[in-house]
């Protein structure tokens, strides 16, 4: 679920800084840059793990500030395919279950089947088939449920221009805001949904 990932950059360090150990000031610097940001084919950055080299410092003309290339390793949050995790669910909608956060789906598809929406609720649920009949088993909001990563997502987010199309377009029409990292998961074998469908009472 979380890798150390292995990174390089040119870190500035403003002049009311330098009084600091360099060390403390680029640890900060890093963490305001990377932490709870999706890196592009890398993962949702957590913090800082620790810095393995740093190069020669420089000021440039022009700026007070020090800028020095670092190497360091960062936690990142990256499941592998096939992995299983345990989350919490934070709602349900017609696309499927969403856990954690918005940016995980589980869609109707890879629930435990059969599986219904129900409006009403706005919860699905698995009508759970057993020798007395069809008993109802609800996804709640804020139910733990134990799923395994079968597809995952990286969007380029960075800003572009306007497009010739975008320019003549209404201004009142805003994009549609895309997740820089999405996951998608499955339910669909024994073992794996609510935590309280598998437990002993």
């Amino acid at each position: 679920m979380f890798v150390l990932v292995e990174m390089v950059d040119t870190v500035r360090i403003p002049p009311w800084q330098f009084e600091r150990k360099l060390n403390d000031s680029i640890a900060e610097e890093l963490n305001k840059k990377l932490a709870n940001k999706v890196v592009y084919n890398v993962g949702l950055c957590i913090c800082l793990f620790d810095i393995t080299k740093l190069e020669d410092a420089y000021v440039f003309p022009g700026d007070g500030a020090s800028h020095t290339k670092v190497h360091f390793r960062y936690v990142v949050f990256h499941p592998f395919l096939d992995e299983i995790l345990i989350g919490k669910i934070k709602g349900c909608s017609p696309e499927g279950v969403h856990g954690f956060f918005d940016d995980i789906l589980i869609p109707p598809e890879s629930l435990q089947q059969p599986a219904k929406f129900d409006e009403a609720e706005q919860v699905w649920v698995w009508e759970y088939e057993t020798e007395e009949g069809a008993h109802d088993l609800y996804m709640d909001t804020g139910e733990e449920i134990r799923f395994r990563v079968v597809d995952e997502s990286f969007v380029d987010t960075s800003p572009t221009g306007p497009s010739s199309a975008e320019a003549t377009s209404s201004s009142e029409e805003l994009p549609k805001k895309e997740a820089p990292y999405t996951l998608v998961g499955s339910i669909s074998e024994p073992g794996l949904g609510l935590l309280s469908w598998w437990t002993s009472s």
